[in-house]
């Protein structure tokens, strides 16, 4: 928010319960020029005992609730450029803001698609005049395809780029369908540092699984059923429509399942083979999951990412097997194989996927859900309050972790860290509603569900 950043004023925020990866404790925290200059641990609920530790400057009161390390998001689709009807990155980064979250790497399947240093550049450049209109410092790293144009064939472009500026490439959107291009790509992405992000989806029976998918959606359009839209009062149709339709995409997802963990398996052993770190995006399947823990035990450099849609939902009954998505949402066998992927440490850190489109879109079948706004409260509602796990655990995965992963100095409450915050509560029950979204993306499967934990702003001191 503009109104909380005075550039390069001691900034103080008292009143706080600090969370980390290895802190949870009241406390407060002394900013100076964009970084953490001291740490107190203590009571310091009134201004006046945080003045007499933290001496002048701009007092801030956290009003009790939780302080945590902005959260990095591995993988999000801001549309831009080309798609700006579904969200450009003005609504993008606002959407992130709203959200905690301080870092976010986008995916380059945008039009065109995004295939060489200079165009990822750009839209890094733009990004920074968003942030000096809006006061703030949201960090974003543009991913550049694997190969050109998604083409599968030239992978030329990762020549040119260097790990600092592009920690990241992906080929986001679907997978490279030759192995060799993988390999070839994955040995220059390895030389160079850079982290090779796969959509794990073997091409070939990802088109087998097309025709199912299409069958359920002509279904639905004769009968007047919008895809992935619950919330208005949907039409009556007859018990046999609505089993061929549940019927065609079931097939479609357990083609896709087969899809992914033939991918997945591929590439860790491509990656091993190329001495390239891999990071498996969106994992859903207990098969996939099970080869990620695999490949660690055999020292294969590689990390991997859940999203929150994954743990929160599953797809394998009304309504959400509707709720289109790629990968699909799973078995309940599954998400509960990604949770405890996450408690036993295979499990890196948590992805977004935040895929926004249009209502329009959505009805004529586009997968993919808005999930910035929701993503804090839905593994906090899942992890912390439903499976135990402690807020701290969660700041490694949604803020540490990924941190290490890009090389960043943030994700942790340490001195010298970049002061870039999530002032959180915990404990807060909210509705979501989609038409208070800071997104353009309006579409999601949690509308009008309970969720405990909110998001009060992002803190750039």
């Amino acid at each position: 928010m503009a109104d909380d950043i005075i550039p390069f004023m001691k900034k103080i925020i008292y009143n706080a319960h600090l969370i980390d990866a290895k802190i949870d404790s009241h406390g407060m925290l002394v900013c100076e020029n964009g970084r953490i200059e001291s740490i107190f641990i203590g009571d310091f609920s009134s201004e006046e005992k945080a003045r007499k530790s933290a001496g002048d400057g701009e007092f801030l009161n956290a009003e009790g609730l939780s302080l945590m390390p902005a959260f990095i998001d591995m993988h999000a689709h801001f549309r831009y450029p080309g798609q700006t009807q579904k969200e450009d990155l003005e609504s993008g980064m606002a959407a992130a803001t709203a959200a905690g979250f301080g870092t976010l790497v986008l995916m380059p399947n945008t039009n065109p698609v995004i295939s060489n240093r200079e165009l990822a550049s750009s839209v890094m450049a733009e990004a920074e005049k968003i942030n000096e209109k809006n006061g703030t410092r949201t960090r974003i790293f543009q991913t550049v395809s694997i190969t050109k144009d998604f083409g599968g064939t030239d992978t030329s472009a990762i020549d040119e780029l260097d790990s600092e500026t592009f920690p990241v490439i992906s080929e986001d959107g679907h997978d490279v369908g030759s192995a060799s291009v993988m390999l070839e790509g994955m040995e220059k992405a390895g030389k160079k540092g850079i982290i090779v992000a796969c959509h794990c989806e073997d091409v070939e029976l990802a088109k087998s699984a097309r025709p199912f998918r299409q069958n359920a959606l002509k279904l639905m359009k004769d009968n007047g059923i919008p895809a992935g839209i619950f919330n208005i009062d949907l039409p009556n149709v007859s018990e046999n429509v609505n089993a061929e339709i549940d019927k065609n995409l079931t097939r479609a997802n357990e083609i896709l399942a087969l899809a992914e963990d033939a991918a997945t398996m591929r590439n860790l052993e491509i990656a091993a083979l190329a001495k390239c770190h891999v990071h498996i995006c969106h994992c859903s399947t207990k098969i996939s999951i099970d080869a990620v823990r695999n490949a660690k035990s055999r020292g294969i450099d590689c990390s991997v990412e859940v999203t929150p849609h994954h743990l929160g939902l599953t797809g394998t009954e009304l309504p959400n097997i509707r709720a289109l998505v790629n990968p699909p949402l799973r078995s309940e066998n599954d998400r509960r194989a990604l949770i405890e992927a996450l408690r036993d440490g295979t499990a890196d850190c948590i992805g977004t996927d935040h895929a926004p489109h249009t209502m329009d879109d959505k009805a004529a079948g586009s997968p993919g859900f808005t999930g910035l706004e929701t993503a804090f409260a839905v593994v906090n509602t899942v992890l912390c309050k439903e499976e135990g796990f402690s807020l701290s655990r969660l700041s490694q995965l949604m803020s540490a972790n990924p941190a290490k992963l890009l090389k960043l100095d943030t994700g942790r409450l340490e001195v010298g860290m970049q002061a870039e915050f999530a002032l959180v509560n915990p404990d807060e029950k909210w509705v979501v509603s989609a038409k208070d979204f800071k997104s353009k993306g309006k579409s999601t499967p949690l509308e009008g569900k309970t969720l405990v934990g909110k998001v009060h702003k992002t803190i750039f001191a």
